[in-house]
């Protein structure tokens, strides 16, 4: 019975989702938008080159220390804000038209947007696109698209 127990809770610790505050990130880590700024007028497409400091980028499922891979919050809510906010914190950032992932450990991406204003915030995930323990990411900036 003591075996069977065992192996039912290393079975249960195995199954058990990966939550946040699992992977650490450098107190001095930063992400930030090299070549765009808050408040700029740009025409599209755009392209955005992300930037990173005190960390390294690695591809997703890459398990190394003080390494992430990039996301775009495009036009929601800061990360961890609105209604999905308390999920991306513990369970991940979904991909949609919101959450763009960089996946394959890109620094820039060329966007067709289209005209008007638009938000974006950079978010660093782990392997397992989970914001780190102390979540890297960007202020939220607003550009306009003419």
């Amino acid at each position: 019975m003591k075996t069977f127990v065992k192996a039912v809770t290393f079975a249960t610790v195995l199954a058990t989702p990966v939550f946040a505050q699992d992977t650490p990130a450098p107190a001095d880590a930063r992400v930030y938008f090299v070549n765009i700024s808050d408040g700029d007028t740009v025409s599209s497409p755009v392209t955005v080159i992300f930037g990173l400091e005190g960390m390294g980028v690695a591809p997703a499922g890459t398990e190394a220390d003080n390494t992430g891979h990039h996301h775009i919050l495009l036009n929601r809510p800061p990360l961890g804000e609105g209604p999905e906010g308390a999920e991306e914190l513990e369970f991940g950032l979904p991909a949609d038209e919101n959450h763009i992932h960089f996946g394959g450990g890109q620094t820039q991406v060329t966007l067709d947007l289209p005209s008007g204003e638009h938000t974006m915030q950079l978010v660093l995930g782990d392997l397992n696109h989970v914001p780190h323990a102390d979540p890297v990411v960007s202020d939220v900036i607003t550009i306009t698209v003419e």
